[in-house]
């Protein structure tokens, strides 16, 4: 699951493998929407380039065994940071169709940026007190079952494999049963 807030939307422009040559980090960038036609113009700029073509990362990626090889021009991911005032003055949606025009005049800017982000955008403890909940509910299992006795259990049939060992509780029956209860007052 991706959580993207609509106050930072990117593009990634797919553009063609020629037109990636002269395109760097921080260039900017003219976007207009399908959705409002030419009327509105959004600025951005170059914040990153895909690690590979689409078709590449594909789940079924095309492969002819034919030898038979026609060259197409891929297609790369070039993602575009969007300026805020004016996505809170148009607002849009995911999945939007948008033409985008890179100025590639200044060159200065890395090709591809060499440090990748190492920490989240964003982080969430929405589910902080239901892990800790489920955490103590498991302790109480365990520490419940903690009194049996251990021994190894072995089949015949399999006389040829490494016995496994098993943990055996007193009461098994009644764990089950308590343990029920509590999750369904969970």
């Amino acid at each position: 699951m991706a959580i993207v807030p609509l106050d930072q939307v990117w593009v990634d422009a797919n553009f063609k493998e020629p037109q990636l040559a002269a395109m760097r980090v921080g260039q900017p960038v003219k976007l207009t929407a399908d959705l409002y036609g030419g009327k509105v113009v959004y600025h951005g700029q170059v914040i990153g380039f895909g690690a590979g073509t689409g078709s590449a990362f594909a789940l079924l990626p095309a492969q002819n065994a034919t030898g038979n090889w026609i060259k197409v021009v891929q297609r790369v991911p070039v993602r575009v940071a969007l300026d805020p005032q004016e996505l809170a003055a148009h607002p849009l949606q995911i999945g939007l169709s948008m033409n985008a025009e890179v100025d590639t005049r200044n060159r200065s800017g890395e090709r591809l940026p060499q440090v990748a982000q190492s920490a989240p955008a964003y982080a969430t403890d929405v589910f902080g007190s239901v892990n800790a909940a489920a955490d103590a509910h498991v302790k109480a299992i365990i520490a419940t079952n903690g009194g049996g006795t251990t021994r190894v259990a072995q089949s015949p049939s399999l006389a040829h494999k490494p016995a496994a060992i098993v943990e055996q509780a007193p009461d098994l029956t009644h764990t089950k049963a308590a343990a029920t209860t509590n999750d369904r007052a969970l």
